[in-house]
């Protein structure tokens, strides 16, 4: 819920503070690994999104001093089948297989502060499902890891998946799911593209 638009195409008022949620690393897959559907979903969705590695451990920080060591891609691919079984996301965001990561890491001075301006695309077979700036999140990546620190320690090597845009499956109508055989691909002006297969379990 950090972008206004998909707040409003998911049904939620547009919360004061960000939603947050775990993406455990057995989840996690490279760039070019299929993005597995378990065999009960119907309902596989994507969400590309930017990732952001964080530089330095961060414990109580001010925006002014929020630290990232640079850029990366994430496409945080979510089970939608019985979305609101729980009041929060984790469970389906965590199915083994799921969540892609990568290709590159562009170093934090190689472009502009939180990605501003810069454009994400997300493609589903090449056409074009989601395209947003960087400029439109509610909470920027500095205040990001302002709210984070306040109550747990960030280091080095975690990652913050800043939130999608408009534009995902579950909104579109009908709705719009990845299948077996589909290719989908996350692109940020100067970063990526990150492109996966979809492959049954």
């Amino acid at each position: 819920m950090n972008d206004k638009d998909h707040s409003a195409e998911s049904g939620f008022r547009q919360p004061d503070f960000p939603t947050i949620f775990g993406r455990f690393n057995a989840s996690w897959i490279a760039h070019g690994a299929p993005i597995l559907r378990p065999a009960f979903s119907e309902q596989l969705d994507d969400q590309g999104e930017l990732g952001v590695p964080i530089g330095k451990a961060a414990r109580v920080v001010s925006e002014a001093r929020a630290h990232v060591a640079g850029w990366s891609i994430f496409n945080d691919a979510s089970i939608r089948d019985d979305p609101f079984k729980a009041p929060q996301g984790t469970p389906g965001k965590n199915f083994d297989d799921t969540g892609a990561f990568g290709p590159w890491f562009v170093t934090a001075d190689e472009l502009p502060p939180g990605c501003e301006g810069l454009m994400l695309q997300t493609r589903l077979n090449g056409q074009v499902v989601q395209k947003a700036s960087m400029s439109d999140m509610v909470f920027s990546v500095a205040r990001l890891i302002q709210i984070l620190s306040t109550f747990l320690t960030l280091k080095p090597g975690d990652v913050i998946v800043s939130g999608t845009p408009s534009g995902v499956g579950l909104a579109r109508k009908p709705p719009l799911w990845m299948r077996d055989g589909d290719v989908v691909e996350v692109e940020i002006d100067r970063l990526g593209p990150l492109t996966n297969p979809i492959r049954d379990r």
